[in-house]
């Protein structure tokens, strides 16, 4: 294919990187981010996580493409109207426009992205962090928005800020470092 994306070269993700881009995204959790201190090393060479790298840049460039052609679309209508009420001034203006090779460069990205994403729920997860990268991306593709409060969406936030917390525990304990702990809580130390 030639333009694929599958021969660009993903940045490295340290594991620093990784915990702030998921506690990021869940915005019931605002503590989290500054609750979670992780060393810096390069993440395993985990599968899972190296296809969810790819599916958050074909995730990013789908929604590019999508809020493109909103933009043109919104465009065309105003200068044309409806493509049915003036079908030759709306393909004057679209072809100016570039409004249906913006709506094909979309479609083209979203299946680029689901294509990622059937690849990225059959691999199995090595690590926390893959088995958290998965479940990042079933919440970011498929609630209806970043704070939505119904079920399921709450609880698999929850999770995911779980899998996070025991993954920079476990990543400071290998490293010798203090375990976490929340802002504004201290582990007491000594008896009573």
């Amino acid at each position: 294919m030639a333009d694929s994306d599958n021969s660009r070269t993903l940045p490295p993700v340290t594991r620093r990187d990784f915990h702030s881009v998921l506690a990021a995204s869940l915005p019931t959790y605002p503590h989290l981010a500054a609750g979670i201190t992780a060393p810096a090393e390069a993440c395993n060479d985990d599968p899972a996580v190296m296809t969810w790298r790819e599916w958050c840049a074909a995730r990013l460039d789908a929604s590019k493409s999508c809020r493109r052609q909103q933009k043109l679309e919104a465009k065309l209508i105003s200068m044309a109207g409806s493509p049915q009420s003036a079908p030759d001034a709306w393909k004057a203006s679209d072809e100016k426009l570039g409004y249906s090779r913006a709506l094909d460069r979309e479609r083209k990205a979203f299946i680029a992205e689901n294509r990622v994403a059937e690849i990225l729920w059959y691999t199995p997860a090595q690590t926390i962090m893959g088995a958290t990268a998965k479940l990042h991306a079933i919440v970011d593709k498929w609630q209806p928005d970043a704070a939505c409060d119904e079920y399921p969406w709450p609880q698999i936030r929850a999770v995911i800020a779980d899998l996070l917390k025991i993954d920079a525990q476990m990543s400071l304990q290998r490293s010798g470092r203090d375990q976490v702990s929340p802002p504004g809580r201290r582990r007491a130390t000594g008896c009573g």
